[in-house]
């Protein structure tokens, strides 16, 4: 079948191009790539809804210091997260609704079956 063949059937209406401009496209694409590796998930997770210090996520993961640290500056790099500081302590939430929405709509749609 050619791109040709379809010209003829009722889907056949001219498509609009992509109306989000490439760089935000782009910038959208590096989000989801940092949300995409489980472990940096399951921080967005730990996050949803409160603030946690770097110490709180090593005793709620069992992870080291330094492997959340690195994950946490990606989330937050891609816009993902916000923190601040307190004293000695750097606590992380998720950056606004938009985040929370998204991570709540592909948890929900992950558990859906398939097909």
């Amino acid at each position: 079948m050619s791109p040709d063949d379809c010209l003829d059937l009722p889907h056949a209406a001219p498509v609009a191009p992509p109306t989000v401009a490439v760089t935000v496209r782009e910038r959208a694409a590096r989000m989801l790539s940092a949300a995409g590796e489980p472990s940096r998930l399951a921080l967005l997770e730990l996050l949803d809804g409160r603030e946690l210090c770097v110490s709180d996520l090593v005793a709620l993961t069992g992870d080291p210091m330094p492997t959340i640290s690195q994950r946490l500056r990606l989330l937050k790099t891609e816009g993902l997260l916000r923190s601040r500081r307190d004293g000695k302590h750097v606590f992380y939430t998720l950056a606004d609704a938009h985040v929370r929405e998204l991570l709540t709509n592909i948890l929900h749609h992950a558990a859906e079956p398939l097909g």
